[in-house]
């Protein structure tokens, strides 16, 4: 039966850590036997991509490359899929030349009616409601940079409710971690999401806390995290954003008064949602944690495509 990987509602507490075993597994195998050349089996993943990406194409590209499989990209202006050509044209022609579709998309109703066409694995590499690629390379910088399972840690995220925070906090609460989210009012993970939160929590004993004030949020956390307040798509709201989300922003301070690793899923507005230059504290394992983006991609390209 086909595998997708479009969102973390449909996939249980035992495949997720699969997947993550098999991108950790992979970084070491990778790492231990960096001199031998891989060979390029005939095997093709196309990326369609409606948004610009650095860290998604490159760690896709790099994942594909790691397992043999031929990458093949197209940029927003070459398909207009949804304009040109219908969706479920597109699904259907790429299902008869490829074995693997990668997408990064506005809206994730595109790639749901994408996966339902579709009769090859399909990846969500971003749509506006989630970012489930993101929140595996999270998981393995964390398990990699703490030493603790996600069962005894605390994540605390400040900041938007975003695809970033909703994709993070259902892999948290799948694994039974602790997910604090710290916003204000009216930028909360969006309810449809909290409703399957809440779910997985009551199944791995996961919690989800949300507390107003960053400095409470943060006190006693072993990961503190941030994204920017407007994503792609939302710059006509980012004066209005700045305001409200006064009194948010990860500083220096933030980092000294707590024992807690910082991420940032990049790219980072410095002087906004984090003080200038705090991708380099000594607490940040920022570029660690866009490095293992593409472990968590070999992992969940492994398990979909049934590789060992």
């Amino acid at each position: 039966m086909k595998k997708d990987f479009i969102n973390l509602d449909n996939i249980n507490k035992e495949d997720l850590k699969k997947i993550l075993n098999f991108g950790i597994y992979s970084k070491v195998n990778y790492l231990n036997n960096i001199e031998n050349n891989l060979n390029f089996s005939n095997k093709t993943g196309v990326l369609l991509f409606e948004k610009p990406s650095l860290r998604t194409k490159l760690s896709f590209y790099r994942a594909l490359n790691y397992l043999g499989i031929n990458p093949i990209y197209f940029d927003p202006k070459e398909v207009g899929m949804g304009g040109r050509e219908k969706i479920s044209d597109v699904a259907k022609v790429l299902s008869k030349m490829c074995d693997l579709v990668i997408l990064r998309t506005f809206r994730q109703e595109t790639i749901e009616e994408f996966s339902v066409n579709s009769s090859v694995p399909v990846i969500n590499a971003l749509s506006d409601q989630e970012h489930p690629c993101q929140a595996l390379g999270d998981i393995i910088s964390i398990l990699e940079k703490t030493n603790l399972e996600v069962e005894k840690t605390k994540l605390t995220f400040i900041g938007d409710g975003n695809n970033v925070a909703t994709s993070l906090s259902k892999a948290f609460s799948l694994l039974g971690g602790t997910f604090i989210h710290s916003c204000p009012e009216g930028f909360e993970i969006p309810s449809k999401h909290i409703s399957k939160i809440n779910e997985f929590n009551k199944l791995s004993k996961g919690k989800f806390v949300l507390e107003r004030d960053p400095k409470k949020a943060s006190a006693d956390t072993d990961v503190i995290y941030t994204d920017v307040w407007a994503s792609m798509g939302q710059e006509s709201e980012e004066d209005e954003r700045k305001r409200k989300f006064e009194g948010y922003q990860v500083n220096e301070s933030l980092l000294e008064n707590s024992n807690a690793i910082f991420m940032h899923d990049l790219p980072a507005h410095h002087g906004e949602e984090i003080s200038e230059g705090l991708v380099d504290h000594k607490k940040s394992i920022v570029f660690d944690q866009a490095e293992n983006r593409i472990w968590g991609q070999v992992g969940v390209i492994k398990y979909l495509m049934n590789l060992k």
